[in-house]
């Protein structure tokens, strides 16, 4: 694809590429749904279990066996399921998310006069592989990570002689934090995916400089990224902020965007 150049011999400021809020959406609720599934079978099996092993029921195994007992197999069972899960589920949102950014960038270059195509290039299919890859590692991450908490905090509760009502609300608290953490993901993957197919189809057009935009959301802005606001980069380079090179939306929780230059030319 030849490199774009502005016509009018000035150069073209292409409105900024924002991650899609629906495909956020969509995938928020994909974890979501795996995330209520499992709390929903663990906290079944652990009343179940809680109250067929108080010490005055309990047999043939002590309250705190009883319960390690059946918290390995919910494990077990439960990290096998994040992780069959994770493939489609990671897959289906790059798909989403890249397909997105394409259509907006797309737009935006409508806009200003120019028509383009843009196809699963071996650096787009980088992109593409790279998303799924770290997005199939966080979704098992969300599972091993709540289990584990939820084991440890089944044990504390037996070796503390808590009783259920006790064990229900710390189980309540740590399935909040997970939901967060999964809010997070889905939103910071999106930032970045579109962050990241944005510069790949800025490099393939010839694009070389980009202005970078704050987003002036969030409640703790990152300093460097507000004074970084309205300047010229190096597509290929990034901006130097703060000892490292970065472009908008790679860094975790960075909403900034680029705005592509289409240089111009004089006759």
């Amino acid at each position: 694809m030849p490199d774009l150049v502005s016509p009018t011999g000035r150069d073209i400021l292409v409105p900024a590429t924002h991650a899609n809020r629906g495909v956020q959406a969509a995938y928020r609720k994909r974890l979501d749904r795996l995330i209520d599934e499992m709390q929903r079978s663990i906290v079944y099996w652990i009343k179940a279990t809680y109250r067929a092993n108080t010490p005055e029921l309990a047999q043939d195994e002590s309250p705190a066996a009883a319960l390690s007992k059946m918290m390995r197999n919910l494990a077990r069972q439960w990290q096998r399921k994040f992780d069959q899960a994770s493939r489609p589920v990671a897959t289906r949102f790059a798909d989403e998310s890249m397909s997105a950014a394409d259509v907006s960038l797309r737009d935006a270059l409508r806009q200003k006069g120019f028509s383009v195509q843009f196809g699963m290039t071996r650096a787009a299919n980088d992109v593409f592989q790279a998303t799924v890859a770290e997005n199939v590692g966080l979704i098992k991450s969300i599972a091993s990570e709540h289990l584990q908490e939820v084991q440890g905090l089944v044990m504390r509760s037996v070796t503390q002689g808590r009783d259920l009502s006790d064990l229900s609300k710390d189980l309540e608290k740590r399935y909040a934090v997970t939901k967060r953490r999964a809010a997070l993901i889905a939103r910071d993957q999106n930032n970045k995916a579109t962050a990241t197919i944005t510069r790949v189809r800025q490099q393939g057009l010839g694009i070389k400089q980009a202005k970078w935009m704050h987003s002036r959301g969030g409640k703790k802005p990152r300093q460097s990224h507000v004074e970084a606001n309205g300047q010229l980069y190096d597509v290929d380079k990034g901006m130097y902020i703060d000892g490292a090179w970065i472009r908008p939306g790679e860094l975790i929780n960075c909403r900034c965007v680029a705005q592509s230059v289409i240089p111009g030319f004089e006759e």
